[in-house]
């Protein structure tokens, strides 16, 4: 078990990673406006997201095995903790390494991720700003019981004639 354990944490290393590269290769899509590009990079990001969740759930099941097989191992279980009672001292490394190398791949990929929604939110804005001054409408922050905006328009005429 504790050999499918690192073989699956090195395959969500792997894909974290690989989630991090489609994240930067989004970053030039969206700064560059590419619309076909960002839609072939929103699939890639959506299969890597379902190899995630699968390898999760893998590793869900593996230590919860683990688990069942040593009494010591418990839901409040660090992972420091859990990693000593390996069989032998080189499993115990090898986790501790993977563990290390997948939550630097995590971050860096949430960091990435973060900064294309900062992107994406201005790309919208300067697109919602465009098309209120084109139309002279205000497209609000809310929206309506339908689920469409809320748009108002201004009044370019004087009634009181």
């Amino acid at each position: 078990m504790w050999t499918k354990l690192i073989d699956v944490l090195g395959k969500i290393c792997v894909v974290y990673d690989n989630l991090a590269k489609i994240g930067e290769r989004k970053r030039d899509a969206l700064v560059t406006i590419d619309m076909e590009g960002l839609a072939k990079i929103l699939d890639e990001e959506q299969l890597a997201a379902a190899k995630i969740q699968k390898l999760e759930k893998e590793r869900g099941n593996i230590l919860t095995e683990l688990a069942k097989n040593n009494p010591a191992i418990n839901d409040s279980t660090k992972a420091e903790d859990f990693y000593k009672n390996a069989p032998s001292l080189a499993i115990e490394k090898r986790l501790i390494t993977l563990h290390k190398t997948l939550s630097k791949n995590v971050d860096r990929a949430v960091k990435i991720r973060d900064n294309n929604q900062i992107l994406a939110q201005g790309a919208l804005d300067a697109v919602k700003f465009h098309l209120n001054r084109i139309s002279d409408a205000a497209v609000e922050p809310t929206y309506s019981k339908k689920g469409g905006g809320i748009v108002t328009h201004q009044k370019n005429f004087d009634f009181k004639a």
